[in-house]
Order: C-alpha cells, then sequence, then structure tokens
C-alpha cells in the first residue's frame, strides 16, 4: 500500500465515523427541548383551540334548551293615522223617508300590548332537552380530549421528524465528503495505473447519486420544519434530543387494551352520544303530549273608538291554555321513529369506535415494539457495517477490492446509520402514540408548562343566564 493510499484512507475513515448522530444534537443552554415544545402546542396550536371554541359553542346549546320553560314577554306598540265616515239611521222625514245622519272623524289611534306567558307543561320537552344538551356537551368535551392529545402527539411527532431528518441531512452531507475524497483518490490512482477508468466513473457516480440524496433530504427536512410551524406554532430552534416515554406506557398490549377501553375519549364520546338519542327520542315523543300554559295581557288604546279624537280605553286579560294533540298529518310519528333510528345508530357507532379503539391501540403498541427492536438490530448492523468498511478499504489498499467493493460498503454503512437514526424517532414517537391511544396522553402527564384549559369553566359562567349579549370572554 502506498503512503498516499494510507493517508487517504484514514482521512476517508475520519469524515465518515463522524457524523452519526441523532442523540448528538444537542443544543447550547436555552435550547427547544421535548416538553417546551409540546407546552407551546398545548398553548397555541390552531387546531386545538378550534377545537375549544367548538366546545364553548355547544355550552350554548343548554341554556337554549332551558329557555323552553322559562316566561316569556313581549311588548308591541303600533298607530297612525285614520279617517272614519260615519252614516246612521236618524229617524223619518213628513215623508217618511228614512233620515241619516253622517259624520267623518280624523284621528291617530295608538295601542301598546303587554303579554306575559309561561308554560307549565310541555310534555317533558323542555327537561329532556336538556339532558340532550348536557350530553352533547359532554361529548364535545371528551372529543376536546381527544383533540389535545391528537395536538401533542402531533407535536412529538413533527419534533422528532425535524430530528431525523437534521441527522439524516448531516450524514448525506458527510457522505458528500467521503465520496468527494473517494473520487479524488481514485482519480489519483488512475494516474498512477492503479485502476481503470470504469472506477473513477463509478466513482463519479456514486458522487452524484450522493449529492441528490442530499437535496431529497434538504427537501424532506423543510417539509418537516413546515409541519413543525404549523403544530408548534413556531420556528424550530436548536432542538434537543428526547426520550421516549416507556415509563408511562403499559408492559403489555393486553393492558394497554383495557386501559383505552375504559377511559378512551373517542369512546366516551361516543356513549354520550348515545345518552343525547336517547333523549331525542323523548323529545320526539314530547309532540304527542298536551301542553298547558297560562298568559297575561294588558292593553292601552287610545283614539281607537272608531276614530274618536280623546277615547281611551284599558283592557287586561287572563287566560290559561290547554292544548292536546289529536292528529297533525303523520309528522311527529316519523320523528319518533326517526329518533329511534338515529339511537340505534349511535349505539352501532360506539361499537364501531371500540372496535376503532382497539385496533388503533394494537397498532401503536406493535410500532413501538418494532422500533425498539429495529434499535437494536440496527446498532449491530451500524457497527458490523463499519468493520466491514474498514476491512473492504485495506483489501482495496492492496488491490484485493474493487472501487465498487468500497463504494457499496459506504453505502450499506451509510443505510445503516438512516435506518438508526429512523428507529430511534420511531421508538420516541411510538411512546407517544401508545399513549395518546389510552389517554394519557394530556398536559398534567407531560407536566407541560402551560395553563390548565378546564372546559367546565365557560359553562358553568353561562349555563344559568337568562339575558345578556357578552361572552365570558367579553365579546
Amino acid at each position: 500500500m502506498t503512503r498516499r493510499a494510507a493517508h487517504s484512507r484514514g482521512r476517508w475513515a475520519a469524515a465518515f465515523v463522524a457524523p452519526l448522530l441523532l442523540l448528538a444534537l444537542v443544543g447550547p443552554a436555552g435550547a427547544e427541548t421535548m416538553q417546551g415544545a409540546l407546552s407551546k402546542a398545548y398553548r397555541n396550536n390552531a387546531d386545538l383551540g378550534e377545537a375549544r371554541a367548538a366546545v364553548r359553542v355547544r355550552d350554548e346549546d343548554v341554556p337554549k334548551a332551558a329557555a323552553g320553560m322559562r316566561p316569556k314577554a313581549s311588548v308591541s306598540v303600533n298607530g297612525g293615522p285614520q279617517r272614519t265616515g260615519t252614516r246612521q239611521p236618524n229617524g223619518f222625514d213628513q215623508s217618511h223617508t228614512r233620515i241619516f245622519a253622517e259624520d267623518q272623524y280624523s284621528g291617530v289611534p295608538k295601542n301598546g300590548t303587554l303579554s306575559v306567558s309561561q308554560t307549565l307543561f310541555d310534555g317533558g320537552k323542555t327537561f329532556n332537552s336538556i339532558d340532550q344538551a348536557e350530553s352533547g356537551v359532554f361529548a364535545a368535551r371528551a372529543s376536546l380530549r381527544q383533540s389535545e392529545q391528537e395536538a401533542l402527539h402531533n407535536g412529538a411527532t413533527a419534533y422528532m421528524n425535524v430530528l431525523r431528518d437534521t441527522a439524516v441531512l448531516a450524514l448525506r452531507k458527510k457522505n458528500i465528503t467521503v465520496l468527494e475524497e473517494q473520487l479524488r483518490v481514485t482519480r489519483d490512482r488512475q494516474r498512477f495505473g492503479e485502476v481503470t477508468m470504469t472506477d473513477v466513473a463509478q466513482a463519479d457516480a456514486a458522487l452524484a447519486q450522493a449529492r441528490s440524496d442530499a437535496v431529497a433530504a434538504a427537501g424532506a427536512l423543510d417539509n418537516s420544519v413546515a409541519n413543525y410551524v404549523q403544530v408548534i406554532g413556531e420556528e424550530p430552534k436548536r432542538l434537543e434530543p428526547a426520550r421516549a416515554l416507556e415509563a408511562l406506557v403499559p408492559k403489555s398490549r393486553d393492558e394497554a387494551m383495557m386501559a383505552a377501553q375504559a377511559a378512551h375519549p373517542t369512546i366516551v364520546a361516543a356513549l354520550h352520544q348515545v345518552d343525547a338519542a336517547e333523549a331525542a327520542v323523548k323529545v320526539a315523543e314530547s309532540a304527542l303530549m298536551p301542553t298547558l300554559s297560562v298568559g297575561a295581557q294588558v292593553v292601552q288604546q287610545y283614539d281607537s273608538y272608531l276614530g274618536y279624537p280623546g277615547t281611551k280605553q284599558l283592557s287586561g286579560q287572563i287566560l290559561g291554555q290547554l292544548n292536546v294533540p289529536l292528529y297533525q298529518g303523520g309528522s311527529e310519528y316519523s320523528g319518533i321513529r326517526q329518533a329511534k333510528e338515529q339511537l340505534g345508530q349511535a349505539r352501532i357507532h360506539a361499537s364501531v369506535q371500540r372496535n376503532a379503539i382497539r385496533a388503533g391501540v394494537a397498532q401503536a403498541y406493535s410500532q413501538l415494539t418494532t422500533a425498539k427492536a429495529a434499535i437494536r438490530y440496527s446498532e449491530i448492523a451500524v457497527k458490523s457495517a463499519e468493520v466491514a468498511l474498514r476491512g473492504v478499504r485495506d483489501e482495496a489498499a492492496f488491490g484485493q477490492r474493487t472501487t465498487l467493493d468500497v463504494l457499496n460498503a459506504q453505502q450499506a454503512l451509510l443505510d445503516a446509520r438512516v435506518k438508526l437514526v429512523t428507529a430511534q424517532r420511531d421508538h420516541v414517537v411510538g411512546s407517544y402514540a401508545v399513549l395518546a391511544s389510552i389517554d394519557r396522553l394530556n398536559r398534567d402527564t407531560l407536566a407541560l408548562d402551560a395553563p390548565d384549559y378546564d372546559p367546565a369553566i365557560h359553562f358553568h359562567q353561562i349555563k344559568d343566564n337568562w339575558i345578556g349579549l357578552a361572552t365570558p370572554q367579553g365579546r
């Protein structure tokens, strides 16, 4: 082996061994951590903000439903110019012809009416409507909890994707450096007659492919950064490495299944939707029930008696109203049947969600266990590929291996390192996915530095409101 070849082989090794390292991407003091990024997502994620607003919208269904048994009052006022002509019999003249007295009056009659009513019985419609609305609120809260978990899981995924793609880009850039050196040495050896132009062409082609792969890796990183901004709400800084949440993950898939079936928010939301559908059946049945209400009315009139100026009339009335439906064309019966079918649909939907959650837990747990195995075997692959590359380079220096053998060995090592980086990413993301699938990926579990959003606060602020336009936020 020539001194030139030995020197070059040392430079290749130093350049290619250095860049391994998802776990070496540690930023300086003050760099972004996974916990910090997820805290920002909990506070600022737009999708999560929309889901919280949707719950506040649903809260208003309860006071709307309660309005059915609250008193109602209205005032109506009307008036306008009026001209009245009268012609009244006024006896007979000497020839026994009827005489009429005629007159005309002009005035501005006005009247005002105050009406107050109170429903006493509406067949249970209001009370069941309140139950239906409250079940809808509870379902919306459960859906919000699921949205929070999805936002945190998406945040963890975006964080790890940036780390992975940063590491892969660094590996591919280092690979370019190695292959540039490989091409330079191969050209030198070709001038000394040690290799042919075929070897030079192979080294040149490998370098071109490496540059193409680096461009693709840079594009993938740009996409991951864009997704990070969408989920977290700001550009990623120097990201510190993140660890898998293994300590929080159930020890077995069966244990994870049981936890998910007991408390997963998607299942909880579906069960509340069943409750809402049951209440909807009772609301529909109330159309067949009698209703009873009482009311009072006060009317003040001016200049209203045939338009005579100066006349006044004040009247008041208290009345009760009983309405017993007999037949209204059959629409109420159709509504009841439809509500019952919707109840059956809601029950089927709850079963569908249980099956979906079961499959989701299995998938997430499988992803986690697969990633753990991939890390273990990828580490072995990296070490073996490093040994193989050193051996192939030594043998190539003595003419026992071709340039293509060296290039293939380098590519095998690069592929093994990329797979290790990917497996490390999948391990962390997989642990977050398992926690999300069993309703344990939340602010308290992750100890996020963000104010807790409690949807019950808004509900209690507005559920008993009888009047007012401003929301609790002052809008």
